[in-house]
C-alpha cells in the first residue's frame, strides 16, 4: 500500500499518451502505470550503476593477473591505508 505522495505537473499531451498506454495495458489507473514505470526504470538504473558487467574473457584475464601479482609495494599499502582512513570503499 502506498505511503507517500508525488505531485507533478506535465504536458497535457504526455498525460493523454500515458493514460492511453495505461488503458491499453489494462491498468486500473494512470498512477499504477506511472508507479510501474518508475519502479522498473529505477531498478534498472540502480543495477547499472551498482554492478559491473565484463565482456568476453576479461574477467578471466583479470583473475589471472591478480593470481600472478606479487606482494603489494609500500606505495600501494599506503594508498590503501589512506583510502580506508578517508572512508573510501
Amino acid at each position: 500500500m502506498a505511503t507517500t505522495r508525488l505531485d507533478m505537473r506535465l504536458d497535457e499531451e504526455i498525460k493523454t499518451k500515458a493514460e492511453k498506454a495505461s488503458a491499453l495495458l489494462g491498468m486500473k489507473s494512470l498512477t499504477e502505470y506511472v508507479v510501474r514505470l518508475m519502479d522498473n526504470d529505477a531498478t534498472q538504473v540502480i543495477a547499472e550503476h551498482e554492478s559491473i558487467t565484463v565482456k568476453d574473457n576479461a574477467f578471466d584475464r583479470f583473475i589471472n593477473a591478480c593470481d600472478k601479482a606479487g606482494q603489494p609495494n609500500n606505495a600501494l599499502v599506503e594508498a590503501a591505508a589512506f583510502t580506508k582512513g578517508q572512508g573510501i570503499k
